[in-house]
């Protein structure tokens, strides 16, 4: 059923060959076609698998009129025209499901041929094999985190250190002058300045990407200003950029107020102001489930499903260079009468009972079956490990935390008894 839910629609129109005349209507982008349906009578007009596309180009109609033509296999040419909020924008939206479909390497043979259940097994798990990459990639990069944490609580701590013998050599002459110290001030500003580089080199440890998926990005607010760009997800922040690379905005963790995921492939990123308008970019992108699972540990509070969402979770989600049929197996007979095998008579079977008792998966995938599992069983392995070493190191950073807060305490009350 979700197949055919709409990832975006445009109004506009089509031309219709045989009949020499334009239709208004909608134009539909799905996850594996691109349809028409008239405005009138909700009568489908045109409908194209993204497989077949050939070209998808900018023209103008009889050198006036601005259209976007699609050319099929077999050198069909469809037109549409008028098309709101602009043709740039849906020709960008098209042309990057279209080119994500061609360059992905799982497209299959034959999409219309529908898959065993070993394939939909195969395709299940190597999604589940994603995720788990993506999470071990995440808990890297949050124990580089603690490492650089316990580095600097180090350097903290050798500089109390430092910090005992020169207030001890201070309180015990019996010369030492009263008043404030002249130096005070130069001695502040260093420590300012030091802190300041070492916050620095500390945020710039931290910038390492996660992942990054081209995208097209519009700034809400904005009409028809929709083009192609970059979701680049950082262990620390978010940056939207456009098609050259260069930065548009740059979300620091804790400036994203809500990220709104309106269906599998597109989201909105908000950072709210009082007396200024937010800062709010929309991403639309065919690897967006590749961002999502990241997106999901790192912003589990500010993460929010619109009604839409829901639409699409009839049937998992599939990127459009997957498996068209890959989904949910253990849903796959809801709703429906499935055969429960019953004892016969030996030499009764029936045909239709003979291919019930036939195998469902067959040797070669059950064989590629046991070697994902014990791929996804290490790499599980792997991130207990990460876990199990990170909560020692939270014990570690948590102690040695405490230990340096009363060292500072008790050196700024010796501090004032100097002054």
């Amino acid at each position: 059923m979700s197949q055919h839910v709409p990832i975006h629609s445009w109004s506009g129109s089509y031309y219709i060959n045989s009949e020499k005349r334009w239709v208004s209507g909608t134009l539909s982008l799905t996850r594996t076609t691109l349809h028409f349906t008239s405005e009138q009578n909700q009568e489908s007009l045109a409908s194209l698998r993204l497989s077949r596309i050939m070209e998808i180009k900018m023209e103008s109609s009889s050198f006036i009129f601005s259209t976007l033509t699609v050319l099929e296999q077999g050198n069909i040419k469809h037109w549409f025209g008028s098309l709101k909020p602009c043709r740039a924008a849906v020709y960008h939206v098209l042309e990057h499901f279209w080119r994500e479909r061609l360059l992905s390497p799982t497209e299959p043979h034959g999409a219309e041929a529908p898959l065993s259940k070993g394939q939909e097994l195969i395709s299940l798990i190597s999604g589940a094999q994603r995720r788990l990459e993506d999470t071990g990639k995440v808990l890297h990069h949050q124990g580089e985190q603690f490492d650089n944490m316990a580095q600097g609580l180090e350097k903290i701590e050798s500089d109390l250190n430092v910090a005992d013998k020169l207030l001890h050599e201070l309180e015990c002459p019996s010369w030492w002058p009263f008043g404030k110290l002249p130096w005070k001030s130069h001695q502040e500003a260093k420590s300012e300045a030091a802190a300041k580089s070492s916050y620095t080199k500390g945020a710039g440890k931290g910038q390492k990407v996660i992942t990054s998926i081209p995208a097209i990005i519009s700034r809400v607010g904005s009409t028809g200003d929709m083009k192609p760009g970059s979701l680049t997800v950082l262990v620390s922040s978010l940056e939207v950029r456009d098609a050259n690379g260069q930065l548009l905005h740059h979300y620091e963790r804790e400036e994203v107020d809500d990220i709104r995921v309106h269906n599998p492939y597109e989201i909105s990123v908000r950072q709210r102001f009082i007396g200024r308008p937010d800062i709010c970019f929309r991403v639309l992108s065919a690897k967006m489930v590749e961002a999502l699972s990241v997106l999901e540990m790192q912003y589990k509070k500010k993460i929010e499903f619109t009604r839409d969402y829901a639409v699409f979770q009839v049937t998992p989600t599939t990127t459009p260079g997957s498996p068209e049929g890959a989904g949910n197996i253990w849903s796959a007979g809801h709703g429906q009468d499935t055969d429960v095998p019953v004892e016969v008579p030996a030499g009764e079977l029936t045909q239709l009972q003979l291919q019930v008792l036939q195998p469902t998966v067959t040797e070669a995938e059950a064989q590629e079956l046991k070697q994902m599992l014990q791929q996804l069983k290490s790499l599980a392995l792997e991130a207990e490990t990460e876990l199990e070493r990170q909560d020692e190191a939270l014990d570690v950073l948590s102690s040695s935390t405490d230990h340096t807060t009363m060292n500072i305490n008790r050196h700024t009350r010796r501090m004032r008894k100097l002054m």
